[in-house]
Order: C-alpha cells, then structure tokens, then sequence
C-alpha cells in the first residue's frame, strides 16, 4: 500500500501545450500524483507542443536513459528571418527575400542537413558555458561561442512550401517538414542552418514531438485529461517498451538485484530491462566486457 502522499511508480507520456514549460508540466503532475518525485526527459521549449516524458516515483531513475533515444517532429520552417532565439519567440535581427529560392534549391540544402552532421547547439539554449546556462549569457549580452556537437538527423523531409510575407512585405517562405533525428539534436538550429545556407537566413515558427522513443502522441494525455483521470503506465511496462529485455530465474534475480556481476546475455549495447519471475521489474544493466552493469535497480 502507498504510503501517504507518495505517488504511484510509472511514466506518464503528456501531450504538451504551447505556452508551457516543461517545468510547469511537472509542478502540475506533482499535484496531481501527490508527490514531490516527478521529473522529465527531453525538455521541450514553451512554444512547442507535443510528448513529453513524465517519471513518477522510482519511474525518474528511467528518465536520464529515456532522454538519450530518438526523437521525430513536425515543424515549420520560415526562410527569409533570423532572430536571436532561432525560433519565433526571439527578436527579428535580419530579413531577407526569399523569392528566388527554389524548392531544387530547399531540398539540396534539406540533404547536406540530413545524415551524421555537425551542429552548433541554438545559443539561447540550456547548454553550459564556463558553468552557466547559455541563455543566461545571450540575455547578458556576452558574446561567446558554442561548439559543434554530432547528431544525427535520420530523416527530414519537405511536406510543402508556403509563400508568405514580412510585415514590411518582404517575400517568405514557409516549409512544414518532419524531422527524425537523434538526441540533442537542435530543430532551431536546423532551421537556421538551411536558411543561412539559403543565404536568406531562418527560424523555426512552428514545433510538435510527435514521438519519443517508443511513446508516442497515439498515447500521450492532455493535462485536462490527466485533471480528469490520472493514472501512469506502471514501471515494468515503461521499461519493457523501451529497452531491450532480459528474462532471468529467481537466483539471477536475486544477483543482480544486490549488484552481482551476472554474465551478459549478449543484447548488445545499451540499457536492458531484466525481469524476474511474476513479471518483476528487477533492474536497467548494460554490457561492459563480457559482464552486466547496473545502471539502476528497481526490486522492491
């Protein structure tokens, strides 16, 4: 039995609002789970929408792996406007006509951004510089570099090109895409790179994570839904459907719950969820020589 204002242990997968962040997502399930030990992966920007990954309990000990996974997008693209964010909710620092570009032209600068690509991260962004959040530093007004980091944009495809105008009347373009790409991939920052390869600069107007991992929007919840009905996808199913599994006897079980070395099963590299009998959810372990490791243990 639970004991008072402790939560139940599972994840729940949250359809985003615009205008929220992620944060604030997470105050509301702690009210709604009855317990402080609720956290995310994967932040998603106040002005996007879409899955959000929510830990209850011991569920958050699942989010540090969960984060690392890949993740798909719808998103529109506007060509022809910088601004400070990359996205729509910063400043306008440049514009310039995008009339002349054509979509042979969108769609080699699309290619040379898809595949195992070097990034520079957004710079108002929660990555660190000399120990402090580079959006801090943007909003200081330092000036500073970030680096470039790899990822991996799988798929980015052209759904359709919209004409559209600045307030000044300059000619715009729109592009709806959808991204797959792997974690810490920025979709700001592939919008300001094919825009600036463009040669008419761009930001991101418009984003949706359609999927995280193996959780997707087809089970994901509105925060009006879950003030209704609030329930999670208990731990073991979480895990199940993210991770490889690993079936063990009742003496591995016991093993690997008190952080014995067990021979790996040879799942390769990667979290795997082990389960003992009855469906026990036991521990994440990763392969290192030969061995299993435990990256977090779950036996009760």
């Amino acid at each position: 039995m639970k004991r008072k204002g402790v939560g139940p242990d599972g994840l729940v997968v949250v359809d985003k609002p615009a205008g929220l962040t992620s944060h604030t997502v997470v105050s509301r399930l702690r009210r709604l789970a009855g317990t402080r030990r609720v956290g995310h992966a994967g932040t998603l920007d106040p002005m996007a929408t879409g899955v959000l990954i929510v830990g209850v309990e011991k569920a958050t000990r699942l989010l540090g792996h969960l984060a690392l996974t890949s993740k798909s997008y719808d998103a529109t693209i506007r060509l022809g406007q910088s601004t400070v964010t990359d996205d729509a909710e910063g400043d306008v620092t440049a514009t310039a006509s995008a009339a002349h570009v054509t979509r042979e032209a969108i769609d080699a600068g699309v290619a040379e951004l898809t595949g195992d690509i070097l990034q520079v991260p957004s710079k108002v962004s929660a990555i660190k510089v000399d120990g402090r959040r580079s959006h801090r530093l943007v909003r200081a007004g330092e000036d500073f570099e970030l680096a470039a980091r790899p990822v991996t944009v799988s798929a980015f495809t052209v759904h359709e090109v919209r004409v559209s105008a600045a307030p000044d009347g300059t000619a715009l373009l729109d592009l709806d895409v959808t991204v797959d790409c792997s974690s810490g991939t920025y979709i700001r920052a592939l919008a300001r790179d094919l825009g600036a390869g463009l040669g008419t600069g761009g930001h991101l107007t418009a984003l949706r994570r359609t999927r995280v991992g193996p959780y997707g929007l087809d089970g994901a919840r509105t925060l009006e839904q879950l003030e209704e009905s609030f329930s999670v996808l208990p731990l073991g199913q979480a895990a199940a459907a993210a991770f490889p599994r690993w079936d063990v006897d009742e003496r591995t079980a016991g093993l690997l719950a008190n952080g014995v070395r067990q021979k790996a099963p040879g799942l390769g590299t990667g979290p795997i969820a082990v389960f003992g009998p009855e469906e026990r959810f036991i521990a994440l372990v990763e392969e290192k020589r030969g061995e299993t490791r435990i990256l977090a243990g779950f036996a009760q």
